[in-house]
């Protein structure tokens, strides 16, 4: 095992656990050659997925192992997970559909193979593309994520392909633990299963992360997170991976609804709780930064995160656009995008530097319903999901999405989804919205759960400071008492331990 070298993972504050790469709009302590890489990539930037748009081309079906949480589905459009398309692309059909996407929304960025199977278990498909791409759209970043079983055989055809971001999923570095996450690998012309096919995948995966660090490639690590067989050992996946140059480490919790089909749904795994999937996040934290703002997209991704897309751009209505690839136009939009995450930050700051006066050992929670662009610009009953922070006098820490279904049906809110919202947003002390009824708000007060309306359409991170500038002023002087929330439910992080 190598040692870490210089610049490789995230350097994170041991008090905030905020991480440069992924918190900030501004460089920080990232090299230029690294912060050029990261900062319009929603992927590896939090800050960057409220600005800058992916998508994901299906080229590759093939896939040469099996997980018990995956069952790859083709022309599906009502589910949203990995593993799901719509419809299957030829190299050509992918490079037209990215310059529509990249003409109509100019501020995509970034291209991605994940599948539906596996990007190297299809090599030709997988590069031809990126090479259609790089010759037809020279300033979009290539993604390519991958199990790892065939990853060291392909890193000098990544470098010499110019793709420089590569997503490794790494569920355990265990065979005993991976012989019941995967039922069978396909290596070297033969099947293996068991023990003996986790260990070779294991050592595979870790191989092909240390080789493309070794050559500069950024590494973003996906583990799944399954209660009762990897949740606790994953913080051993996180030191391993972090010694070998990993850059992010993103720990998503499993789905595994039985009507998807897999065996993990089937035979009733359950996922975690938002509690266990932060409490294993937060303990993995410190050298390298967690990524906490993914959508565990479909393989046809296509949008911001959170906001897919990808209905638009079928290969029949690709077909029927005038696609023309206009980089100038491209270059003036995203410049306007970086002009509005500079004035997010200045407002940001100084909010936040009177905030950093205040000596308090108190922190929350609060939701924030979202369309985009850092703004509070979201009705809570259109809202399909939230985004929670934690916040205390050291600054917002980004915490994750909570997915719901929105409560305003055709003009009328449901109960049951105000409910199942209510639930979701439980440990939460407040939930900032652009708008809300008056029904879901005295429900959401009777709760105890704060709405607040008053900073419709600003910035998200100035309106929390300052809100929790006033409440920290409400509790010192006595008119409120600051009371925690969430604490009945068992939290996984009490079996945890980070030595």
């Amino acid at each position: 095992m190598r040692p870490v070298t210089e610049h490789k993972g995230c350097s994170a504050s041991a008090k905030t656990g905020q991480a440069s790469c992924g918190s900030a709009a501004d460089q920080g302590k990232l090299p230029t050659e690294i912060w050029e890489k990261v900062k319009n990539h929603p992927c590896y930037s939090e800050d960057a997925h409220h600005y800058y748009a992916r998508m994901h081309v299906a080229v590759a079906p093939a896939c040469n192992i099996q997980c018990n949480y995956c069952n790859r589905k083709y022309d599906c459009a009502n589910e949203s997970r990995p593993g799901v398309v719509s419809e299957k692309l030829t190299p050509e059909q992918a490079v037209r559909k990215v310059i529509a996407v990249a003409t109509t929304i100019p501020q995509m960025t970034v291209l991605g193979i994940a599948g539906p199977g596996d990007a190297l278990a299809n090599p030709e498909k997988t590069f031809k593309t990126f090479e259609l791409v790089t010759k037809a759209a020279p300033d979009i970043k290539l993604c390519l994520s991958t199990n790892g079983l065939a990853l060291p055989d392909y890193v000098d055809t990544i470098v010499k392909a110019k793709i420089d971001h590569v997503t490794i999923t790494i569920n355990t570095i265990d065979p005993e633990i991976g012989a019941k996450i995967y039922p069978w690998i396909f290596f070297n012309h033969k099947r293996h299963t068991g023990v003996e096919a986790a260990r070779i995948l294991a050592h595979r995966q870790l191989q092909g992360l240390e080789m493309l660090s070794n050559r500069g490639i950024l590494c973003k690590i996906n583990s799944v997170m399954i209660p009762n067989i990897n949740d606790e050992h994953l913080i051993q996946v996180n030191k391993a991976v972090t010694s070998r140059g990993a850059f992010l480490h993103n720990i998503m919790p499993l789905i595994s609804a039985p009507e998807h089909g897999t065996a993990f749904g089937l035979k009733g795994q359950r996922g975690p709780t938002t509690q266990e999937l932060k409490a294993v996040q937060d303990a993995c934290e410190g050298q390298i930064s967690m990524m906490r703002h993914c959508r565990q997209c479909r393989a046809d991704a296509v949008g911001l995160l959170g906001d897919d897309r990808s209905a638009e751009f079928t290969t029949e209505q690709v077909m029927k656009m005038e696609v023309r690839y206009d980089l100038e136009m491209r270059k003036a939009y995203q410049k306007r995008m970086e002009n509005k995450r500079l004035s997010k930050v200045a407002v940001g700051q100084k909010e936040l530097t009177e905030t950093c006066g205040e000596m308090s050992g108190i922190t929350l929670l609060v939701a924030v319903a979202t369309k985009g662009s850092e703004l509070i610009n979201e009705h809570f009953g259109h809202a399909k999901e939230f985004l929670v922070y934690e916040l205390s006098t050291s600054g917002p820490k980004f915490i994750g999405p909570r997915r719901v279904e929105g409560y305003c049906q055709g003009g009328y809110g449901e109960e049951d989804r105000l409910s199942a919202i209510m639930r979701e947003i439980g440990d939460c002390h407040a939930v900032f919205v652009a708008k809300i009824g008056g029904c879901p708000k005295s429900n959401l007060i009777k709760a105890g759960i704060e709405p607040i309306d008053q900073f419709a359409h600003e910035f998200i991170e100035k309106s929390m400071i300052a809100w929790f500038r006033s409440y920290l002023g409400k509790v010192k002087r006595g008119e409120i008492q600051h009371v925690q929330r969430g604490k009945d439910e068992p939290r996984f992080g009490d079996r945890i331990s980070v030595a």
